[in-house]
């Protein structure tokens, strides 16, 4: 579809290749990240399989490109990699408006683990995507204006919902138009939000372009606040007084996430000073009011970031813009059927600075200084009859007839009258009457106090009301908390009032989608008895169609088509539970019963896709088949990805029609086994078996997915044929149970089917367990693993899955370790079990020599992952193998998680203090010297920076004593005053960006050294009086916690981690205090809980020379 003419869009398709840097394999273990925090909300990844391997040598690949370009821009999309904009290029002014990276260089940022920087990435429902890393559907239109789109889709597999955008570019229009379309293809209302996630490359020339009424800023899960642009207090543990404008890259040393708080106007955007150019973001702000800035921030720590995602191309800024969403998380309800459809405009400007205001057509600054206001704009398309206007209340200063075009933008200078107030002024664009765009600045109040930040939600029994409980639980629900439990707030309200309409309602909503479908009846019932206590027609008709539900699931479809008909007398639930009931009647195949119920829902809801499929099949089973087709095609004008509807084609064609039909069809779906899936489960729902097998039955060739198998076993079985059930069965059995993660509710009652049907199937309890661990279901998981092992005991997985289930949902630790060794046992060459296994071994107090031993016996499993390499150095710094641990940092490169950093650079520094202490103790003062040094700055090759305003007081109080030895007074004393410095009061260091609490005892060293000993004395009382009053505290995890990566695997006790970690500042005290005996008792508790305690192993050395020598020796002689 390529056309040469430039009044038209050029759109096409083409392989392009691009240095590639390849990823692992996805991990064959279902990974169960219950308490994962990402992005502040849950970082559940089940059913995605994890990818935690990236290569560092890269490769040329070859992908599929789609193009769009006119005579402004140019534009790439990239399908196999979640349909991202890869390339928006300015032609006119040779500028890459979006960042262009010229190589696909994975890290460990994504939620399944690889996601790449640049280009716009398209973030539903959460952020960041599951499937950014993933190829979706794709297809191209030419339009007769000229114009031509290029739609992406997919069905993500979390919760099953459907998201498109259409790219699209018209002849002389210089934006990129997005059209966005989510569909919730289920039955039951789902969260979701959507961030358009742009880059732009920065330097210290760049300027992020917030509308001018944003004063004000919120962090991840508005946990924090800040003015804006000019920050004034800290924020992300920067000071920015007595003011900093943050808006601006080269200000920003720390990573930093900023939300606009607020903001009536419909653009942002970014502008490089230097270059002129910039990129601007046009989207109607009551339903984009998102509008956010990232940054790696330009200081080490960055810097390291950027040289995992990029070879030559820089840092950038991420100019994110929020649909139904304005924070991270903020997620809001897309009811069942229900499509949302919203448009979203790129587009490159240059020439004019900071836009004050922007459209799709126009975009203006004014500013206003020194007696003059200097106008700018900027157009979109040319305007060849153009007037700027400049006026106050009472005086025209400006009103110029332009012509212009994209290439270029119009600024001129006027003066004003002395005493302007230029609050009072409005710069207005104009083609004849139409106003293209305006401007009056926006008044900036002085000492206007900064919006409260977020507050947490109380634990359930300090909910007043159970009112607030409900909301509480709902809100937990909603935004998806990693940590919180909505069935707490809930259950707390029933035990107040167990009769609650609206709890009981929640919990068997709970209930219903993790598939206790007879728990969930009970609750619903309950909640509709009181609700029809008065009022049999209540008003709100949602119990009634959840009830319609659970009953559907429950096979019980005459008291189901009650329950929904009941639903439909409320408006609300009309399109959905009317297309129920017309599932029912087809299923009874009452055909003309099934069309007006099917009509009745798209009465109500005409882009209910589900419906519309449904009608086509019905008039076809009525023999309507010109009508059935007619309406099949308008279907496909609205959504052409609605493979049911294509499908449907397939089956009314004939001859070459119905072939081409197939072809396309067989292209689009992409042989994807879970597209497949969703089509022959439409049709499964309205009992339409042949059909649906029909469908699976032309994928089962070309797959290996389990599920695919079983669900023709279940089709036939419905169908009343056994031979044919238990063939498919087999084939199901025969498959890779490797990275089989089912999670749809249907599901499970295929695998019950496949179950009955092949008793010595031990994959099935195996699949099935895993849907009911995802569901937190646990006792059905362990169930059906125990039940998988009785029938096989030598699936490494099962064992693996089991030992996760004794030791986090039994408190079975040797049970969970004896599954762990069985898995391993199984399965010598598994990475991530062994990996886990050292964990739980680690958990179980294992002493060090003894996991440093195992990881000695299997050296070619501990290069295969980073984390167990990191393990391996820990330990070996642990034994005190100094030499060792050195030559292993040097000879890795690593890739750490986000939120993950400082693991390896904490292994480096503690390796280089070590060494450092133990020159000193041989007097090898200038060794000891370059070694701390050295420690000072991160070796590229660790794949971490250092982060701006990190405390390092060990390290400069070790390094004044190798300048003591080494005679240099002076300097020594500089670095003891460095060392001094810092946070004096202790407390919990759960962040990678948290300053360890340790570092107080060393402030305290470096203060005796200067010869302060009471302000010395008074840092190391602290350390005690904080790990007394804290020792008895009941910790919980953060409620705004952003990231939590250690807490990924198995349930940690924080409240023994709390103790460890009071008892060790207490050890750190008495040690100041050259108390041996008490520190000595301290730090063996410590070590008692936690053997791997580095702290504790560092510091429990230094007990020798408190009691052998002098101060000076103790301070100095650190073992």
């Amino acid at each position: 579809m390529k056309n040469d003419s430039l009044s038209a869009v050029h759109i096409w398709e083409e392989p392009v290749v691009i240095p590639t840097y390849p990823v692992g394999a996805p991990d064959r273990n279902p990974m169960f990240l219950e308490k994962r925090v990402y992005q502040g909300s849950s970082g559940v990844v089940y059913p995605h399989p994890v990818i935690d391997k990236v290569a560092d040598a890269k490769e040329d690949r070859t992908y599929t490109a789609l193009f769009l370009e006119n005579r402004y821009l140019k534009i790439m999309i990239l399908p196999e990699l979640g349909g991202r904009v890869q390339m928006a290029y300015d032609k006119l002014h040779d500028y890459h408006f979006v960042y262009y990276n010229q190589v696909i260089k994975p890290a460990l940022v994504g939620l399944a683990g690889p996601w790449i920087s640049g280009g716009i990435e398209f973030n539903w429902p959460q952020h960041h995507r599951p499937s950014t890393f993933s190829p979706v559907d794709y297809r191209l239109e030419a339009h007769a204006d000229g114009s031509a789109t290029v739609w992406v889709s997919e069905v993500e597999i979390m919760f099953h919902t459907k998201g498109m955008a259409g790219f699209t570019l018209h002849p002389d229009r210089a934006y990129l138009e997005i059209t966005g379309k989510l569909y919730n293809r289920t039955a039951l209302p789902q969260t979701f939000l959507w961030w358009a996630n742009p880059a732009v490359h920065v330097d210290e020339h760049y300027q992020s372009v917030f509308p001018p009424d944003v004063t004000a800023v919120y962090d991840h899960g508005k946990r924090d606040v800040s003015s804006f642009p000019i920050a004034t207090g800290t924020y992300y543990k920067v000071d920015y007084a007595p003011g900093t404008d943050i808006s601006r890259y080269k200000n920003i040393p720390v990573p930093t996430s900023y939300m606009a708080v607020d903001s009536k106007f419909d653009f942002m955007g970014g502008y490089h000073h230097q270059k002129q150019v910039g990129l601007l973001y046009v989207a109607d702000h009551h339903v984009s009011p998102g509008k956010k800035q990232w940054t790696w921030g330009h200081g080490d720590f960055g810097q390291a970031w950027d040289r995992h995602l990029t070879d030559e191309d820089g840092p950038y800024f991420e100019l994110m813009t929020g649909m139904y969403t304005d924070n991270q998380p903020d997620f809001g309800w897309i009811m069942p059927n229900e499509e949302r459809v919203f448009t979203q405009y790129f587009m490159p400007y240059q020439g004019i600075g900071y836009v004050k205001n922007a459209t799709t057509e126009a975009a203006v600054n004014l500013e206003v200084a020194d007696g003059k206001a200097t106008v700018g704009v900027y157009v979109m398309a040319p305007q060849p009859a153009l007037r700027v206007v400049l006026e106050g209340p009472d005086e025209t200063y400006l009103d110029a007839a332009v012509a212009l075009t994209p290439e270029a933008a119009y600024t001129h200078t006027v003066a004003l009258p002395a005493g302007t107030d230029a609050t009072l002024l409005t710069l207005r664009v104009l083609v004849d009457e139409r106003e293209l765009v305006r401007y009056t600045p926006v008044p900036r109040p002085e000492g206007e106090p900064l919006p409260d930040p977020a507050k947490a939600i109380p634990a359930p029994e300090q909910v007043p009301t159970n009112e607030e409980l409900y909301l509480a639980g709902l809100h937990l629900e909603q935004y998806r908390h990693a940590t919180y439990s909505p069935v707490a707030y809930y259950e707390e309200a029933l035990r107040r009032d167990p009769g609650d309409t609206r709890n009981n309602q929640a919990l068997g909503a709970w209930y219903l989608r993790r598939g206790q479908f007879t728990k969930a009846e009970g609750y619903l019932r309950t909640a509709l008895r009181r609700q029809q206590k008065h009022n049999p027609n209540p008003y709100d008709g949602e119990a009634l169609y959840l009830l319609g539900l659970t009953l559907s699931y429950q096979e019980r479809w005459d008291e189901a088509f009650d329950a929904f008909y009941k639903a439909c007398w409320n408006a609300a639930w009309q399109d959905t539970a009317y297309l129920q009931l017309a599932r029912i009647a087809s299923r009874r195949e009452r055909w003309h019963e099934a069309l007006t119920l099917v009509e009745q829902s798209l009465h109500r809801n005409a882009h209910g896709y589900e419906a519309r499929h449904l009608k086509a099949v019905v008039l076809r089973k009525l023999g309507r088949t010109d009508a059935a087709l007619a309406y099949l095609q308008e279907t496909l004008q609205e959504d052409g990805f609605e493979f049911g509807s294509r499908y449907e084609q397939t089956l009314l064609q004939t001859g070459a029609a119905a072939e081409e039909a197939q072809t396309q069809l067989t292209h689009l779906m992409r042989g994807n086994p879970s597209t497949y899936l969703a089509v022959a489960l439409d049709y499964y729902q309205a009992g339409l078996y042949a059909e649906g097998m029909d469908l699976l039955a032309t994928l089962a060739p070309h797959t290996d997915q389990p599920m695919v198998f079983y669900f023709l076993a279940f089709g036939a079985q419905q169908r009343e044929q056994p031979e044919a059930a238990r063939h498919w069965a087999e084939r199901g059995f025969a498959c890779s149970p490797d990275r089989v993660f089912p999670n749809r509710l249907e599901d499970i009652g295929v695998l019950q089917t496949v179950m009955t049907l092949l008793p010595h199937d031990y994959k099935a309890p195996y699949y099935l367990g895993n849907l009911w661990y995802d569901k937190r279901q646990y006792d059905e998981a362990i169930a059906c693993w125990e039940a998988s092992v009785a029938h096989y005991d030598r699936f490494a997985t099962t064992h693996r899955n089991l030992g996760l289930a004794y030791f986090n949902k039994r408190q079975q630790p040797e049970r969970a370790l004896a599954s762990y060794e069985r898995a391993f046992a199984l399965q010598p060459d598994d990475a991530r079990v062994f990996f886990e296994l050292d964990q739980l071994r680690k958990r179980l107090g294992w002493s060090v020599e003894r996991r440093y031993a195992a990881m000695q016996a299997h050296p070619a499993l501990v290069q295969e992952r980073d984390d167990l390499y990191v393990e391996h150095v820990t330990l070996a710094n642990l034994l005190g193998k100094w030499d060792e641990g050195a030559d292993l940092l040097a000879s890795r490169r690593f890739h750490p998680w986000e939120g993950g950093e400082g693991k390896v650079s904490r292994q480096y520094v503690y390796n280089q203090l070590g060494r450092a202490r133990r020159a000193l103790d041989a007097h090898r003062y200038a060794e000891a010297q370059a070694l701390l040094q050295a420690a000072l700055t991160y070796p590229p090759h660790l794949g971490e920076g250092k982060l701006f305003g990190a405390q390092e007081n060990d390290l400069y109080y070790e390094l004044g004593n190798a300048l003591e030895g080494l005679g240099d007074g002076a300097q020594a004393r500089t670095c003891w005053q460095q060392a001094a410095v810092g946070l004096s009061e202790p407390t919990q260091a759960i962040f990678y960006n948290d300053q360890q609490p340790d570092q107080i005892f060393y402030q305290g060293l470096a203060l005796r050294k200067l010869g302060q000993e009471e302000t010395a004395r008074q840092r190391f009382q602290r350390l005690i009086d904080y790990g007394n009053a804290h020792l008895h505290d009941v910790v919980k995890i953060d409620f705004f916690a952003v990231s939590l990566p250690d807490l990924m695997i198995f349930d940690d006790d924080l409240t023994q981690r709390n103790q460890a970690h009071c008892h060790y500042l207490m050890g750190l005290g008495y040690l100041g205090l050259q108390d041996s005996d008490a520190a000595r008792r301290h730090l063996e508790r410590v070590m008692a809980l936690d053997a791997a305690h580095q702290g504790a192993w560092m510091h429990r050395a230094m007990l020798v020379d408190v009691e052998a020598a002098s101060v000076p020796q103790t301070e100095r002689r650190n073992g």
